[in-house]
């Protein structure tokens, strides 16, 4: 007798669970007396007959059907399981989890711009999160009719239509176009509400959308990138005087032409001269507080040289004997003998 009761019993569980299922149905089959439901963490199970939801259990667990599942079913609390007879009802169980899915524009979204006719390509990509959030209007369009649900039945529907509304809302609120990402809150908010009216006719609500990156074509990015390296540099000149010092340390500027020799030989001018600028200014103000003491030295260094030098000068013009007469200087400027001008 226990042989036969153990081929009548079942256990109701989700037998196919996938991270990535949304939801998955237990059907066609038949309820027998001693059954059991197992109830999985992130899992609900919704007891269903004729379309109709008889119960929702939310914590998991084991349950005995006739004793702890049956007394709490809407129209089905007195139902009593004969010797041969169980009772047929469909069990939807339903992944309670926030799903997460990565995203990317299939195609380059032509933003307009003044400057370009055809408007600028460009391509984006980020996550979006989904959950499901009422059962009734999951059963009345999906669950109805489907055994299963993925997350990718999900992505492939919200990827047809995040093109335009990448468009949309990039127009509206995108303001520089080359700069998007300092927008891309406000962005990714006016999607995430679009999105969110788009699927909750089947009982699932957008619970985030996020950009991560914005990308514009290689030419148009090597733009943005040169400008904002000069921009950084300030001075443009300045830039190219780095750049030639640089390739000069590196030994990638050579040649022999003139064209090398000269703009080699103008670099090599032009950092002597900013090198003796830079000298100029640093002693400048040492020089000028030593200006005064110097100047009074200088002053009676050259009063004693000149003084010196007259001396010298006069001792050497009076001879020791007249050239005129042959008389015997005495140190006068005349000669005492002919009175001859020594000086």
């Amino acid at each position: 007798m226990s042989f036969f009761r153990s081929q009548l019993s079942d256990v109701v569980e989700w037998e196919e669970f996938r991270d990535d299922m949304i939801f998955w149905k237990w059907s066609n089959r038949e309820i027998k007396k001693g059954s059991k439901l197992i109830i999985r963490p992130g899992q609900d199970a919704v007891f269903l007959n004729s379309g109709r939801i008889e119960g929702i259990f939310q914590d998991d667990g084991d349950y005995d059907i006739e004793s702890q599942i049956i007394p709490f079913l809407s129209t089905l609390k007195g139902f009593k399981f004969g010797f041969n007879s169980g009772m047929r009802v469909e069990v939807l169980f339903v992944n309670t989890k926030e799903f997460t899915v990565k995203w990317g524009t299939k195609n380059a979204i032509n933003i307009p711009t003044p400057t370009l006719p055809g408007g600028l390509p460009i391509r984006a990509n980020g996550t979006f999160n989904f959950k499901v959030n009422d059962y009734m209007a999951l059963i009345d369009k999906i669950a109805g009719v489907k055994q299963s649900y993925l997350v990718e039945d999900i992505k492939i529907r919200i990827t047809a239509i995040l093109d335009q509304l990448l468009m949309k809302w990039i127009t509206r609120e995108g303001k520089d176009i080359f700069n998007l990402q300092a927008n891309a809150f406000e962005i990714s908010q006016g999607i995430k509400e679009d999105l969110d009216m788009q699927i909750m006719d089947n009982g699932m609500r957008i619970t985030g959308f996020n950009i991560m990156s914005f990308n514009y074509p290689k030419e148009v990015q090597d733009m943005v990138t040169k400008s904002a390296s000069h921009g950084m540099v300030g001075d443009v000149a300045k830039y190219q005087q780095i750049k030639m010092t640089d390739g000069m340390a590196s030994g990638k500027v050579s040649g022999s032409g003139t064209a090398s020799d000269m703009a080699g030989m103008m670099m090599g001018m032009n950092m002597a001269n900013q090198m003796m600028q830079n000298m100029n200014q640093n002693t400048g103000q040492q020089s000028g507080q030593q200006q005064q003491p110097n100047q009074s030295n200088n002053f009676n260094q050259n009063n004693q040289s000149n003084s010196s030098n007259q001396q010298d000068s006069s001792n050497k013009q009076i001879p020791n004997f007249c050239p005129n007469c042959g008389q015997k200087t005495t140190g006068t400027n005349f000669c005492p003998n002919c009175g001859h001008k020594f000086i």
